[in-house]
């Protein structure tokens, strides 16, 4: 096959200030220079004259760059933040959901040399940076062929259930409609060719272009999140219920240890295991290590592999109405109903004097009990001050740093800094998937 060329949704606002870097072409008139383009009565406006979509291309297949104006990075996380980007390829300007939309057309290696940049510090070990092209560039290419397969399915794909007992909710490809994967973490990390690339990430893409990860003659669709905090967690667990072989639980060490001998859906292991500190791969303090996989807004967070949450009862309860949109009244408990392997949780039950519900999966639940988002569902809950069967202090202790399927970064940095190669650290992390190279 040849290399895909995919379109990357980059922002969404109601005017987009833009500016074309070499000449783009679009109604078959030349353009360069700054530009802006504002929502207006659900058409584009661009100097004077209304549009459904804008397309500027380039006849400059490598030259060919443009700068978006206060792209919003780390969408609803506690990092969040506006940046000046710059790009390679086409752009495109769409309306949807009320607002203009900008979209990258790039070409996959392209991308990938951004995403690697992005996701992690351009000066990483080359063995991990190996690893990662390759499982960043599987995952976009089951995107994209899952996409099809939602586009051409006429059934409707749902990723939201809800009584009056139980929400469930999962986050996944379905939400991006008019172009393959979006820039931020939602998807991948794509900043464009804003992160500075070194000729480091530029071998490592070159010496893996075209490999994926292949489980049972498919493409794998192959996660990865910050850290696991020791053990990561099964797909089905986080998204859809359809099971993947390569994507279970693991134990992050050297040591084969069996996840289900640790029991960690059961609530005292799952406990113990939070509350302690287990010696495996992403166990790291090592600030060189850690510098290759955590950007310079990443190292704003220093306590992911363990890490402790304090609520009063009004600041619980006003967090709870104002991310949910539901009133609760005074928090009685918050009960634990379902963990994953990694200690995960998956269900959890929020009662309060005027309402409960369970709620899951992990990111509802991470989206809930946090202004952007806790750092993983993997905690354990001690009720403190009680009165009058009112707790009037909640303390959640967790571990962990993201969904926790798939790679850890964290614990992949160390494996290469240990002299792993990309190979082992794939193997280790994706079970039974194998590599194969789609195009040259």
């Amino acid at each position: 096959m040849k290399e895909p060329k995919l379109n990357v949704g980059i922002m969404s606002a109601t005017e987009i200030t833009f500016q074309l870097n070499t000449i783009y072409n679009f109604n078959s008139k030349p353009y360069s220079g700054e530009f802006k383009v504002e929502l207006s009565e659900g058409k584009i406006l661009f100097e004077g004259e209304t549009y459904d979509e804008l397309y500027f291309s380039s006849s400059d297949s490598e030259g060919a760059c443009f700068d978006l104006y206060n792209v919003t990075i780390g969408v609803n996380f506690h990092w969040e933040r506006e940046e000046n980007q710059r790009f390679k390829g086409d752009v495109k300007f769409i309306v949807e959901n009320d607002k203009l939309t900008a979209i990258n057309g790039v070409n996959l290696e392209d991308y990938l040399t951004s995403v690697i940049s992005s996701e992690m510090s351009a000066t990483s070990n080359m063995e991990l940076l190996k690893a990662h092209a390759i499982i960043s560039r599987s995952w976009l290419m089951a995107q994209v062929i899952k996409g099809d397969a939602i586009s051409s399915d006429s059934s409707s794909y749902c990723s939201t259930t809800e009584t009056a007992e139980e929400l469930i909710r999962w986050y996944d490809r379905e939400d991006h409609a008019n172009f393959n994967v979006c820039a931020d973490d939602h998807c991948q990390r794509y900043q464009g060719i804003t992160r500075q690339s070194t000729s480091d990430v530029e071998e490592a893409i070159a010496a893996t272009r075209g490999w994926v990860l292949m489980y049972n003659n498919k493409v794998c669709d192959a996660r990865f999140s910050k850290c696991c905090g020791g053990v990561s967690e099964n797909f089905e667990d986080v998204w859809e219920p359809v099971e993947h072989n390569y994507l279970k639980a693991i134990y992050d060490a050297s040591e084969e240890v069996s996840v289900k001998s640790l029991e960690l859906r059961s609530e005292e292991n799952a406990d113990e295991w939070i509350r302690t500190s287990p010696d495996v791969f992403c166990n790291c303090n090592d600030q060189q290590v850690l510098s290759q996989v955590l950007n310079d807004y990443d190292q704003e967070t220093n306590d992911f592999f363990r890490w402790e949450v304090k609520y009063s009862q009004q600041e619980l309860s006003e967090l709870l109405e104002k991310r949910t949109g539901k009133k609760w009244g005074q928090i009685i408990d918050l009960i634990p109903m379902e963990r994953g392997e990694s200690g995960r949780l998956i269900r959890l039950k929020i009662v309060g004097d005027e309402r409960e519900q369970i709620i899951g999966k992990e990111l509802e639940i991470r989206k809930s009990l946090s202004e952007s988002h806790l750092y993983s569902s993997a905690f354990v809950i001690d009720k403190l001050d009680i009165i009058d069967g009112i707790p009037q202090q909640f303390v959640l202790t967790g571990c962990g740093w993201g969904h926790g399927v798939g790679l850890c970064q964290i614990g992949a940095a160390v494996m290469g800094a240990k002299g792993y190669n990309h190979t082992e650290i794939l193997t280790h992390y994706f079970k039974g998937a194998s590599l194969n190279q789609k195009y040259q």
